[in-house]
């Protein structure tokens, strides 16, 4: 799928990725679906996200925190409060200790309610997103604080691109359970 350029195929890409997600996670049983991630070592790459994520409930929860980030950001900057993207302390060299802390958060979080989180915060972006012209997504210089990007950008970022990469996490875990079934 090709990357946004306009409000509307941020839109449908957007829905279009996590419908794909949900399809995903609707062919596993719910046993499958609850059970520790067990990768296959070939099929898992050098970053972080590989050992940090321990299940299913955690990529949810990763979404969903991802997506409050922007929701976040864009509410203070339209209330006159400048802010960066991640929050103090961190910074696009750190931001892999803050998703170990975004983790830590919700390690008690239910399976069930980390459904419900992201359910609800897909929805708010996509609200945001609608709030939004074509030109204050797209064109970069429209809104002062999302420096050398665009809106839009950030929009992909934490909605389709996310959700390809939590459809390659959980692609890997199923292949794991079938040659560990086999």
């Amino acid at each position: 799928m090709p990357r946004p350029k306009n409000k509307q195929d941020l839109v449908t890409a957007a829905q279009t990725q996590y419908d794909k997600l949900w399809a995903l996670i609707g062919t596993r049983s719910d046993d499958v679906q609850h059970l520790p991630f067990s990768f296959i070592p070939e099929e898992m790459g050098k970053e972080a996200h590989w050992k940090r994520d321990k299940n299913i409930r955690d990529v949810f929860v990763h979404l969903h925190e991802w997506h409050r980030l922007l929701l976040d950001w864009v509410e203070r900057n339209q209330s006159g409060t400048e802010a960066p993207f991640l929050p103090a302390p961190y910074n696009w060299r750190t931001y892999g200790d803050m998703n170990v802390q975004l983790w830590s958060k919700h390690q008690s979080t239910p399976y069930q309610k980390s459904i419900e989180l992201l359910h609800d915060s897909h929805n708010e972006v996509l609200r945001l997103i609608e709030d939004f012209s074509d030109e204050q997504l797209f064109e970069k210089g429209q809104l002062s604080w999302t420096g050398g990007s665009t809106l839009g950008q950030y929009c992909v970022s934490v909605t389709s691109s996310h959700y390809d990469w939590a459809m390659k996490k959980i692609k890997a875990h199923r292949k794991a359970c079938q040659s560990a079934s086999s």
